[in-house]
């Protein structure tokens, strides 16, 4: 019922307000945790690939999934004790300079670029976690957050291990150190260690986990966290077209994302499926394992994606994000058609959707906002005159497109409400007739505890205000919402695999209907 669900919630903010306390806040929009990488050279060693640097050129490619901080693990595939190791805080460019990469030898490397949800933002906190096992060095990048980690920990300590941290990713490599159920008469078996931790741990997660010679790429059962495959093709092979497996291989890359294939040389192979144990070696690639999943729950990757997180030319499903936000514009002016002179954008996340809106509409697109590129993320400023300069200085109005025009502008969501009014106020400052609202997702009415920062269910504007509410108090003429059906349709217009039992997505965030259940926060 819909007072459950209120009162899930509110158990979820609780537990999330608990988990997080501490973590930087940011005054409008969302956050994702992080993106991880991974490659491997094949063949003989020493390689003749620049490990360390397909790793951070990997990592400039996934920065929009975060911006605190980022670290890069190497192996020489040589030394069990030990591995080269450097992180720190800020932007990728900034830490690994020249001399970085070049202490980074190695033939296979795990990175990471993060934005804290379960644990502060300190140095502390960086990936890849390592640690020093009986069995030699352990390395764990980790993209997610566990819903059960309460427990999990609870665990953990009760093993007498020692955790430094709040992070679930140090809990995640310090769970895989311990024995699993099944006797290790001949060494460890990684395997059986991570599939063990796959069934103490449903959700959320995509790892990549690496010892001295061989990297394992991991996604969690539901598939809720995106994890893909690349193989890397001498220099002058096409990267276009499906993969061809008469191709001999240089290399492997594991990615949250494939956006940054083309630019380190590497083809787009697929994507690691719901519950797969991928080892990666020197002689390729291999499934160790598939973890499944209840019968009853079906796969849960997480909608919002498509709506904000991947970029534009990641692949999905089979299918580019591009084209989903694409026909989740032309959705949008299915379900909420206005007249118009102009569709527009909130420049960079609402393009794609203006395109489709104005495409089915059949109004031209035009831009009416120039968005200035070197303005930082805006934090929580004092006073509400300072909250609305801060977002206002990011735009300018393309005055000539603007004056006396009927605009309908295009975003692709809307959280706390506080970045929109300031742009719509800047809009009419510049001579805007009319300014249209149309946000190319459904409303965020819930929490998320499975990897994403999402405000409490009293922060989100969306439970606050009806749309027509919401357009009065941003100064908008009308202001509407895509529907969760038409955002579930757009989704799947050009998905490849049309099997309802390989497909599913998380709507949480939008309907409280969790997919591995409530977590339950224990008292210890």
């Amino acid at each position: 019922s819909e007072q459950n669900i209120v009162n899930v919630s509110k158990d979820l903010e609780k537990l999330r307000l608990g988990k997080r306390y501490g973590r930087g806040k940011t005054e409008s929009g969302l956050t994702h945790e992080c993106g991880v990488f991974g490659c491997i050279a094949v063949g003989d060693w020493p390689t003749t690939l620049e490990i360390s640097q397909i790793i951070c050129w990997g990592l400039v490619a996934l920065q929009h999934r975060g911006q605190e901080s980022a670290g890069i693990v190497t192996s020489e595939g040589k030394c069990v004790k030990s591995f080269n190791v450097c992180k720190g805080m800020g932007l990728i460019n900034n830490i690994f300079d020249d001399q970085a990469i070049s202490r980074l030898r190695g033939n296979l490397g795990i990175g990471h670029t993060r934005y804290s949800t379960s644990a502060a933002s300190e140095e502390v906190n960086c990936q890849p976690f390592v640690v020093h096992t009986a069995h030699g060095a352990l390395a764990v990048a980790h993209n997610g957050e566990l819903v059960n980690c309460d427990s999990l920990r609870k665990m953990v300590l009760g093993r007498g291990v020692g955790l430094s941290t709040h992070s679930d990713s140090e809990l995640i490599t310090q769970a895989l150190c311990l024995n699993p159920p099944e006797d290790e008469s001949n060494g460890p078996d990684w395997p059986a260690r991570i599939k063990h931790l796959m069934q103490l741990a449903p959700l959320s997660y995509s790892l990549v986990i690496m010892l001295r010679d061989k990297i394992y790429a991991v996604r969690d059962p539901y598939g809720n966290r995106p994890l893909c495959l690349g193989k890397i093709l001498p220099v002058n092979e096409p990267l276009d077209g499906d993969c061809d497996d008469s191709r001999e291989a240089e290399g492997w890359v594991v990615s949250s994302e494939s956006c940054g294939f083309l630019s380190i040389g590497a083809q787009y192979v697929r994507e690691v499926f719901p519950g797969e144990i991928i080892e990666m070696t020197k002689e390729g690639i291999k499934t160790i394992n598939i973890v499944g999943r209840p019968p009853d729950k079906n796969q849960a990757f997480c909608i919002f994606e498509y709506v904000y997180f991947a970029r534009n030319d990641s692949i999905f499903e089979g299918q580019m994000v591009y084209a989903v936000r694409l026909q989740c514009g032309r959705q949008l002016a299915i379900e909420h058609p206005v007249e118009a002179d102009i569709v527009s954008s909130v420049p960079e996340s609402g393009t794609a959707a203006a395109h489709g809106f104005s495409r089915q509409s059949g109004i031209s697109f035009a831009e009416v906002l120039c968005k200035n590129r070197y303005v930082g993320r805006s934090f929580i400023q004092p006073s509400n005159r300072l909250r609305q300069l801060a977002v206002a200085k990011k735009f300018g109005a393309l005055g000539e497109n603007v004056r006396g025009k009927r605009i309908i502008l295009i975003d692709d969501s809307i959280v706390r409400g506080n970045t929109i009014g300031p742009i719509i106020k800047l809009l009419r400052n510049a001579g805007a007739k009319e300014v249209h609202i149309r946000i190319a997702s459904p409303p965020l009415l819930f929490p998320c505890y499975m990897g994403i920062n999402i405000p409490t269910r009293e922060e989100l504007i969306a439970n606050k205000l009806t749309p027509k509410e919401l357009a009065q108090h941003v100064g908008a003429d009308t202001l509407q919402y895509l529907s969760v059906e038409g955002l579930t349709k757009a989704v799947k217009w050009d998905i490849k695999t049309k099997s309802p039992t390989k497909i599913g997505h998380c709507t949480a965030c939008l309907t409280g209907e969790y997919p591995g259940g409530v977590p339950v926060q224990l008292e210890w």
